[in-house]
């Protein structure tokens, strides 16, 4: 069942159904939520289960603010309370030291817990309205079947989960990419998934560098689970690869079949006027917005598209090499690798 965000009756039915121990479809900024009490265990299982989501594999806590983050984590570093003041609410989720006995369904039983505060109005409205009725923290990974692309409307929720899920309608989905995650329980902020935040917005806000996951990391401790972050991931039905124009152009000269093939570019290719009809019939190009915060608002839904068309393939021309294009390239990098 879709809801119209704009009601006032949704907003309290969305609240009632979370505080029943129910799932519902939650519109944030990054993309569509798989929602429920985060202190709920049996409610956080359902999300488990509807998803097929390993169970250890933690789930982001959202929050209205670092007073409702205070009842889940049991410390927060001065550098992270700089990156609140900077990006909260917004598309940034932190790694904190959870309070034991505290969410633990939803953080896979780790010592420590993802928090984020959405920015997006009916989000707050329904969180405002949950906190009501007992229900300060909203357990919710991306509205979506493991693995699989995110989603960036009410309508694609509903595509993966049918009419029985309660869904709010939000409307698209402004940012479309999942949100940045910092891991604070280290004495050095690292990152441990790009968003639409880049390296040196974060680096600048927490008043220190924030060292990438992978590099060299002060402590030498191993970092905690975070959402998002297999290899593996945003896959859609078609097998997608990762090309830059040249190899997309020589590919397209030497195809012979008519096999459905999308193609998403920056640029127009010289190979797609010359093609035969029948090459052009299964052919389906899309132009790749040069902007990368344009770009990641319409990744998810791009690939959800190419897959409505009944493709086998999606090439990607690969972005720049450029910090504000890592979260779109990171999404797709992890899409490529789950097609293999």
């Amino acid at each position: 069942m879709v809801l119209d965000g704009q009601s006032s009756q949704s907003i309290a039915l969305a609240a009632q159904a979370l505080q029943r121990g129910d799932l519902i479809g939650l519109p944030t900024e990054t993309v569509y939520g798989l929602a429920a009490d985060a202190c709920n265990a049996q409610a956080v299982t359902k999300i488990f289960s509807t998803k097929g989501r390993p169970s250890d594999h933690p789930l982001i806590v959202h929050v209205t603010d670092i007073e409702s983050a205070k009842r889940f984590a049991s410390d927060i570093p001065d550098f992270a309370k700089r990156l609140i003041n900077a990006f909260w609410p917004g598309p940034l989720t932190l790694i904190l030291p959870r309070i034991r006995d505290t969410a633990t369904a939803a953080a896979g039983g780790q010592n420590s817990v993802g928090i984020r505060s959405p920015s997006h109005p009916i989000a707050r409205e329904i969180l405002l309205a949950a906190q009501g009725l007992g229900v300060w923290g909203l357990a919710a990974p991306s509205a979506n079947k493991f693995g699989r692309v995110s989603p960036t409307t009410a309508a694609h929720v509903r595509e993966e989960f049918g009419e029985a899920l309660l869904i709010v309608d939000g409307g698209a989905c402004d940012v479309g990419i999942e949100s940045a995650i910092v891991d604070c329980t280290r004495r050095q902020p690292v990152l441990l998934r790009p968003g639409v935040l880049t390296l040196e917005q974060l680096s600048l806000a927490c008043g220190e560098k924030v060292l990438q996951q992978g590099g060299q990391l002060s402590p030498t401790t191993s970092a905690p689970k975070a959402s998002g972050t297999l290899a593996a991931h945003y896959a859609p039905v078609a097998k997608l690869f990762l090309m830059n124009k040249q190899d997309i152009e020589e590919k397209l000269a030497q195809r012979k079949g008519g096999s459905p093939l999308a193609i998403w570019s920056r640029s127009a290719l010289q190979v797609q006027s010359q093609a035969s009809p029948e090459k052009k019939s299964s052919l389906h190009w899309q132009q790749m917005p040069s902007d990368p915060a344009q770009c990641a608002h319409a990744l998810f839904a791009q690939l959800r598209a190419f897959d409505g068309l009944g493709v086998e393939q999606i090439w990607v021309e690969a972005p720049p090499p450029d910090n504000a294009w890592e979260g779109v390239h990171d999404r797709l990098r992890r899409a490529e690798t789950a097609g293999r």
